[in-house]
């Protein structure tokens, strides 16, 4: 549990953002300065929900690498025509979601049968059968490219999946300002489109071989629906390239399924309406681990992981120098004062953590 603590020193009063969780069946306690200034309630929520994901993605990153290691050590043991088959399934599961989300009107039977059988749907309209049957396509060239994310090819995806239905907008950057049905956040303007991208593609390069493979995976979604370069589509080519990175680095693809849409808008407005990219990654961590649960060699439930996992182990100050950076720049962006450097937080954390 994670409680806004006071200290009085001197005259002057200190905040503290304080959390007790227990490990090895013992209760242990890490505390994060915040400053001199109480931080109002709105605020306080998001330091505290920032301060326990940041200090706890050491523990959900564990808990993906024993799924990798299961998923991979399964894979392989699968007949070749059986790995064909299951990947075909989660072909054919992905691209009915993904084109449901958006408005496709195909059911689950319908999109199979068109796609493994080539029965077309009566009835039903062309541009959704289409655009099925192109949304496996790409599909599959997603999981045989071997080189990395880059404007053009994330162009060429976008126009194969639209040429033959929308091939005014295929492939191409949008000039015109867009909206979100239902949604209080509004995508950049136009001339922002290809400055954004062009950041996102550095920011990629960069991060792409030091963060996690899952939280890389969630944030390439995020980060690029957020820009919303096109006119339609974004939704489909976001949900892509997050299972290009999770396929690209060994990890289960992850299908994001109509009938729980609800959540998954929700925590995609409140990341980007709140500015906080941990919301949606949190959502998608919860959502990984739980479709993912047959792979862990221990029980969500036992290790009480469907809320907040795990608990920091040895080398938490050196581990925990970065979360105290983003606690203090988004406290910085919320007026609360932060007079403490990231050396001393850190020597602070060897000296106030102790057993209860």
């Amino acid at each position: 549990m994670v409680t806004l603590k006071e200290k009085k020193i001197g005259g002057r009063t200190y905040y503290y953002l304080g959390h007790t969780y227990r490990a090895n069946g013992k209760v242990k306690y890490q505390e994060v300065y915040l400053g001199t200034k109480k931080p109002k309630s709105n605020d306080l929520t998001a330091l505290k929900n920032d301060f326990v994901f940041a200090i706890y993605k050491e523990r959900w990153f564990s808990r993906f690498d024993e799924i990798k290691e299961a998923y991979s050590k399964e894979r392989r043991a699968l007949p070749a025509e059986i790995e064909k088959k299951e990947t075909e399934r989660f072909a054919v599961q992905f691209t009915y979601d993904t084109n449901r989300i958006e408005g496709s009107r195909l059911t689950l039977r319908e999109t199979g049968a068109l796609l493994e059988r080539g029965t077309t749907p009566p009835g039903r309209p062309l541009s959704d059968i289409k655009e099925a049957e192109a949304h496996r396509k790409v599909f599959y060239e997603v999981l045989a490219y071997k080189k990395d994310l880059t404007m053009s090819i994330m162009l060429e995806w976008h126009r194969e999946v639209f040429e033959d239905t929308k091939p005014r907008i295929a492939g191409k950057l949008r000039d015109y300002q867009v909206g979100i049905s239902g949604s209080r956040f509004l995508p950049p303007s136009p001339v922002e489109i290809y400055p954004l991208l062009r950041e996102f593609f550095r920011w990629y390069d960069r991060e792409k071989a030091r963060m996690h493979p899952v939280e890389l995976a969630a944030l390439v979604h995020l980060r690029f629906v957020t820009i919303h370069p096109f006119g339609d589509g974004n939704g489909r080519i976001s949900r892509l390239l997050m299972n290009f990175v999770l396929h690209k680095h060994g990890y289960p693809m992850l299908n994001i399924e109509y009938k729980n849409r609800s959540s998954y808008y929700t925590a995609l407005e409140r990341s980007q309406t709140k500015k906080n990219e941990s919301i949606f990654v949190q959502w998608l961590f919860k959502k990984y681990l739980n479709e993912n649960e047959r792979y862990a060699k221990i029980s969500l439930k036992r290790n009480n992981l469907g809320q907040f996992p795990g608990m920091l182990g040895n080398g938490d100050a050196k581990k925990l120098q970065k979360t105290v950076s983003k606690i203090r720049k988004r406290a910085r962006s919320l007026n609360a004062r932060m007079d403490i450097s990231t050396k001393e937080w850190a020597d602070d954390v060897k000296t106030t953590r102790k057993e209860q």
